[in-house]
Parts: C-alpha cells; sequence; structure tokens
C-alpha cells in the first residue's frame, strides 16, 4: 500500500504529534529467541484507518497511543533538543571485509537487535564470510532506529527494508514495556519551529515523554517502565 506523499509527522509544541496523510497505523513487538536476544520483528494488530490523528508525546494520555490532552494537564516540557545534522554527519564509520557500518550512537531506541552473533561491531570486519554478513545485513536492518546502516562496499550504496510508508507502535515484552512510535518507509517529521528533519527509511520518536534527545527516542522508556497506564 502506498501512503500519499503528504504523509507528514508534525511535531506540537510541548503537545502531540500530529499526523496527516492516512499513515496506517499498527504495533510490532520485538521477539526474542531462548537466550532473551532480539531476533525478529512481530507484526501486531492494527489499527482503523485514519486519515489525521494525534498520537500522545507526554506518555500520560490515558487513551494511548493517542492523545488525550493530558500534557497541558502535567506541564509537559516536549523541547526538541536532538541533532538536526543529517545521519551521515552524525554517524561513526567502521570498515569492514565486503561491507561497512556507520552508528549514529544518540538515536539508539534500545531494541538489541545489534546484540546476537557477536556484535554487529564485530561482524562488519568478518563479512567476507557468507553466514557471517547474512547476520550482519539482517540485524542492521532490523534496527528500528536506524541508528545502524549497513554498507555494500562494491556499490557504495546502504543497504535497507524496504517499507511502505507507515507508523508501528513497538512493544517489548522482554522488557516488560512499550517501546517507540516507529516511523518506516520515509516519513517527513516536522519539528515543533518548523524545521524539516532529514527524512529516513527507519525512525524512532520518544513517547513515553522522557528521553533526552527528543523528538527520537533514547531507550528510556524501559529505565521507567513505560506501559499502558503510566
Amino acid at each position: 500500500m502506498n501512503t500519499s506523499k503528504k504523509a507528514v509527522i508534525q511535531i506540537t509544541a510541548n503537545g502531540p504529534y500530529l499526523v496527516s496523510g492516512g499513515l496506517p497505523l499498527g504495533t510490532a513487538s520485538i521477539g526474542v529467541n531462548a537466550q532473551g536476544e532480539s531476533v525478529q520483528w512481530q507484526t501486531g494488530s492494527d489499527y482503523p484507518p485514519q486519515a489525521e490523528y494525534a498520537l500522545c508525546r507526554c506518555g500520560h494520555s490515558a487513551n494511548k497511543p493517542f492523545c488525550d490532552g493530558t500534557h497541558a494537564k502535567i506541564g509537559f516540557d516536549g523541547s526538541e533538543t536532538a541533532s538536526r545534522k543529517p545521519y551521515q554527519e552524525q554517524a561513526k564509520l567502521f570498515k569492514g571485509a565486503t561491507m561497512d557500518l556507520t552508528d549514529a550512537k544518540s538515536l539508539c531506541s534500545a531494541a538489541r537487535f545489534c546484540d546476537p552473533n557477536g556484535q554487529v561491531w564485530n561482524q562488519v570486519e568478518k563479512t567476507d564470510d557468507p553466514a557471517t554478513r547474512a547476520n550482519f545485513v539482517r540485524q542492521t536492518c532490523d534496527c528500528p532506529s536506524g541508528r545502524l546502516v549497513a554498507w555494500d562496499k562494491r556499490t557504495g550504496e546502504a543497504v535497507e527494508p524496504e517499507f511502505d510508508p507507515s507508523i508501528a507502535l513497538i512493544e517489548d515484552p522482554a522488557e516488560h514495556c512499550l517501546g517507540p512510535i516507529w516511523l518506516r518507509g520515509g516519513v517527513q517529521v516536522v519539528s515543533a519551529d518548523g524545521f524539516e528533519y532529514e527524512i529516513r527509511n527507519r525512525v524512532t520518536l520518544c513517547r513515553c515523554g522522557v528521553s533526552k534527545n527528543k523528538p527520537f527516542c533514547d531507550g528510556s522508556h524501559i529505565a521507567i517502565g513505560f506501559n499502558e497506564h503510566s
């Protein structure tokens, strides 16, 4: 399903994310193996289609994931403090055998897909091995925030999963909490002051209200045990 090119997430000052353009909204859970490692995404349920809707950003709505106006009652401070530099200017480069890895650490949403099989930072050096390369590509592509990106050295191109423009609300059963808002497929995010953030294939926005890297997730939802009753 192709979504309108007008799909936009407009951040409001100390208020919700205003979603327009008919973006599909659903849930996705982090699936783990017997060792508790993040190994696959599990698709959950979909919400009824809406052309426009407002998603809670303060973390305290009684009608999650939608805004119910609680941000005004609690004096939510949604100040955006994240870097506005393009990803490539923020990321550190790790050179590998047949592939490279870029890593913008501040974007980490703590989904932990990077950890299995000896961690992607070690795998990149051994990407001339087909099995290692396959794990490396899968694990970097599963990173929801786009912190990690795999690059094919032969073509010079980034390796990205194919997504239609959509939103998934991440659930993290292993950590007994809810995760961030996962934007997929190149959705424009506009700041409260009108700045247009770089459009990327994978982005995670804070919905617990306590990220120190707003509007992006920094993994704080795990520390506070963010859930439906927060």
